[in-house]
């Protein structure tokens, strides 16, 4: 283009050259070497040019060049965009096969997680084993601790017991003396069996203990040879003409004699120490609860407690049905009232009936009863013996018919017959809940707070079946009876009533300095120390007002009306 445009110019240049020659009449030879001139110009030019064109095409030849390697470039880049659309359909076929390996490792997770929650499972029922089988060790150890003091009772008494035939050996042989002398004096015995009279002759039994051919066969009494006497084959003669009379007062009773009663009482480990300080009953009738602790060694306070009671007993003319109730018997009844893990406390207490029927408040939580709803049951229980007069048989275990109940009925059920029916009313599956729980038909009936909300809160019926616990509502009403709904209805709309719930605490009462003048004055039989007084058999009242025969059954609640300034002791306490 540019050399176009030179040329160009150059040829105007020239013809302005030749009309200005023309117009001013130039000759021939003048513009020949103009020309001449021009040429070697143009020539000049034209080389100019030629070398411009050679430099444009070698410009040409490499861009061409350049051309080529781009599109060698082109080329080359056309391949790997290929070769990465090829990696790229790998890579999603490969991410669809790591989805799938994803979802089929969350569905794995999930199963592993449900076997988890298994192992988790069977991990608490483990856990809850290893506590049974450390109880169970730990009731293995206290009973080899029994046996070693039982083997070493068994020495000391192996040890009196070759005192004791030695010391008979003696005597036998002063008797074979008497029986030789006797047998030398002819006349006299014949003279004495005129009179009536016969040589005694005493011969020593395989037992270790004494028959005479005069003694007359006596009946079995309590007090002398027992079963559970243990490795006591004999005792001396002493106490072998110990049995008790109970038409001779407790006050004359011999050390022996109220020795055998501490035993038949369970407080047989106290005999040592009784042996050595009592007397005669009237030691024990005078004594005081210092001197029980301080003279028999009596540290637990429920035994000194048991044990003022059985006095009691002999002082008082009435004789209660309670007292005919031993401790053996109360832990069975702790199965029936649905407490079964306080045995082992009412046992090594030596809880019987008579310990039932006076029982405190405080004396529960030494028993470590802290549960305020295991207190209402063992109250309400109580109740229910006293209107039955402690029959031991009155708590019905078996099932009859669920159509045909009435409170009077439900008030006897033990915790196994409320189970029967929970099963009966398709609760089977929660039934098991109610072990440890304390519920039976007294609770049920008798306290004005026991209600169905209370029922399903212990059998871990969640709240938002609502259907399930209107099921149990209406099954409860039923089971309990039109005049106990309304008794618990009101008892409920009263002010200040606090629902019963499953984890309040009893905590004892604390006293300022100005009860200690009420506790001077204080009876020791008061019926108001008391968890369930024996005035209620009496004058049965639900909140104050008293009822007809079948509210007979009914009774305060021991949490809302226990006097604050009760206190825990029968008789004087140390």
């Amino acid at each position: 283009m540019e050399c176009d445009i030179d040329f160009y110019k150059h040829f105007v240049w020239l013809k302005k050259v030749n009309l200005r020659t023309l117009g001013n009449n130039e000759s021939y030879q003048e513009r020949l070497s103009r020309l001449e001139g021009d040429k070697e110009s143009l020539v000049l030019q034209v080389s100019v040019l030629t070398d411009q064109v050679e430099a444009q095409g070698e410009k040409i030849r490499d861009l061409e060049n350049s051309l080529e390697e781009h599109q060698h470039k082109l080329n080359s880049t056309e391949e790997m965009l290929q070769q990465e659309l090829l990696s790229r359909t790998a890579l999603e076929t490969q991410k669809l096969d790591l989805m799938d390996e994803v979802s089929f490792l969350k569905l794995k997770l999930v199963g592993m997680e449900e076997r988890q929650n298994h192992t988790v499972e069977r991990q608490h029922n483990a856990e809850g084993l290893l506590q049974e089988l450390r109880l169970l060790k730990n009731k293995v150890n206290e009973l080899e601790d029994e046996k070693s003091q039982c083997e070493q009772k068994l020495k000391a008494t192996k040890a009196e017991i070759s005192s004791l035939q030695q010391l008979l050996q003696c005597k036998n042989a002063e008797i074979e003396n008497l029986q030789t002398q006797l047998l030398s004096r002819a006349p006299v015995s014949v003279d004495s069996s005129e009179r009536g009279t016969h040589p005694i002759l005493i011969r020593r039994t395989q037992s270790g203990g004494l028959q005479g051919d005069d003694l007359e066969p006596t009946e079995f009494k309590r007090g002398g040879f027992r079963a559970t006497a243990g490795p006591r084959l004999a005792r001396t003669p002493e106490s072998a003409r110990a049995t008790r009379d109970m038409t001779v007062p407790f006050s004359k009773w011999t050390t022996e004699q109220v020795c055998g009663w501490l035993e038949d009482c369970g407080l047989g480990h106290y005999v040592n120490l009784t042996r050595q300080w009592v007397v005669s009953g009237q030691t024990l009738l005078l004594a005081t609860p210092q001197q029980f602790e301080k003279e028999m060694g009596i540290k637990h306070p429920l035994h000194r407690k048991k044990l003022q009671l059985a006095l009691r007993s002999f002082t008082s003319k009435a004789m209660e049905k309670s007292s005919e109730l031993d401790h053996i018997w109360v832990t069975r009844w702790l199965d029936d009232i649905g407490l079964p893990q306080y045995k082992d406390q009412f046992h090594e207490s030596r809880v019987d009936g008579k310990m039932l029927q006076y029982l405190t408040v405080n004396d529960l939580l030494f028993l470590k009863v802290t549960s305020q709803l295991h207190h209402l049951s063992i109250k309400c229980a109580i109740h229910v013996l006293h209107v039955n007069k402690f029959n031991p048989h009155c708590l019905r275990r078996r099932p009859g018919d669920e159509n045909k109940t009435s409170p009077s009925e439900v008030v006897q059920w033990s915790n196994h017959r409320v189970m029967e029916w929970l099963r009966s009313v398709d609760l089977a599956e929660y039934a098991p809940n109610l072990r440890g729980s304390g519920v039976h038909g007294g609770l049920i009936i008798l306290e004005p707070r026991f209600s169905s909300e209370t029922l399903a809160m212990l059998l871990n019926i969640p709240p938002q079946k609502t259907l399930l616990r209107r099921h149990l509502a209406t099954n409860f009403n039923n089971l309990v009876g039109l005049q106990a709904q309304q008794e618990k209805r009101e008892y409920a709309n009263t002010s200040g009533h606090t629902p019963l719930t499953t984890t309040a605490k009893v905590r004892p009462k604390k006293l300022g300095f100005t009860n200690f003048s009420h506790l001077r004055k204080r009876r020791p039989d008061d019926s108001a120390d008391y968890i369930c007084p024996v005035e209620a058999e009496a004058s049965p009242v639900l909140n104050g007002t008293p009822h007809h025969t079948q509210a007979g059954f009914r009774g305060l609640s021991p949490m809302t009306d226990r006097n604050s300034e009760r206190v825990d002791h029968v008789g004087p306490r140390s």
